[in-house]
């Protein structure tokens, strides 16, 4: 799963989860962009690519060093 968290003074207000796939906002401010991003086509598609991009490559490597360390 890939998540991406937006915070300010150590409170989130937004969250990208590649599961829901879609922002969610958990404040007043984090739901107007939330809306504003799930909007928009090229951010939305942007932040489902990265799950790919950073996940998907990496599970395998990860995966193969645990199963040597333990």
């Amino acid at each position: 799963e890939y998540i991406r968290s937006y915070y300010y003074n150590k409170l989130e207000y937004t969250r990208f989860s590649s599961s829901v796939g879609k922002y969610v906002g958990f404040t007043e401010y984090g739901v107007k962009n939330a809306a504003a991003w799930n909007n928009n086509p090229s951010i939305l598609s942007r932040a489902k690519a990265q799950k790919e991009a950073c996940c998907l490559h990496n599970i395998q490597i990860d995966y193969n060093n645990m199963l040597t360390k333990s």
